[in-house]
């Protein structure tokens, strides 16, 4: 049954008009009167819904059963990443979602090649917020992850070290190339939340290390080979998160 992100209050026998994105969607599957989707708006559980009327631009729809249904992890994971260059952040943001991540906070450190401000930074956001509402719909996911903005490393770190730990048993980890650090253990982490820093391509510097330490970032490496800035963050989710 398709499914579809809609993030509009939602309850059992409401008639409403899906959003654009949606309605698109629907037109372009060339679904018919009668035909059953599944909408979801972030908020917990997913109704089933019945295809109602369609019009040249717009779907309305009667909001049928709620199922209390998630498919979260058991622990919440949120990646913190010097951003990747090209699609390669796309590709990265895509598979995160499905994976299960809590949230994406991008960022652009001494060795990023990807720097925006202003509205090419914000246009950045709403195109990954695209693709991880996409991957959600596609996944079975009732929660879409967060986006936050793209911001310099250093700035991000300042909040943190205001805020040494944002809930109770998180554990923080910093993915390094560092040489002599070991992998981390999946035993030792407990059910708490996980927030995994990443460097972009090269790693983060020696400086930016230190800083990320000095706010409680444990370095670990997930072994001998090198992987790239899109494939380490994944690789370290599905180490530690996963069931």
């Amino acid at each position: 049954m398709p499914r579809f992100f809609c993030p509009l209050p939602l309850a059992t026998g409401d008639a409403l008009n899906l959003p654009d994105g949606a309605a698109r969607h629907v037109q372009v599957l060339r679904l018919q009167p009668g035909d059953k989707v599944t909408l979801f708006n972030g908020e917990g559980g997913e109704f089933e819904a019945t295809v109602m009327r369609m019009g040249r631009g717009e779907v309305q729809v009667e909001v049928g059963a709620h199922a209390g249904v998630e498919r979260e992890t058991a622990r919440a994971v949120h990646l913190v990443l010097g951003t990747p260059v090209n699609e390669r952040m796309d590709w990265l943001v895509e598979k995160a979602t499905e994976l299960g991540v809590a949230s994406i906070t991008p960022l652009f450190t001494e060795r990023s090649v990807l720097r925006l401000s202003g509205e090419r930074a914000q246009k950045k956001q709403v195109h990954w917020r695209a693709i991880a509402v996409a991957a959600s719909e596609q996944c079975g996911r009732n929660r879409v992850p967060a986006i936050h903005p793209l911001q310099p490393l250093a700035d991000w770190l300042k909040v943190r070290s205001s805020k040494p730990f944002s809930a109770p048993g998180e554990i923080r980890y910093l993915l390094s190339l560092s040489p002599g650090i070991q992998t981390p253990s999946n035993a030792a982490v407990n059910a708490g939340p996980i927030t995994i820093l990443s460097g972009p391509e090269g790693g983060l510097s020696a400086a930016e290390e230190a800083a990320a330490q000095a706010c409680g970032y444990f370095p670990v490496t997930l072994g001998p080979r090198v992987l790239r800035a899109e494939t380490a963050p994944l690789a370290a989710m599905v180490m530690l998160a996963l069931p």
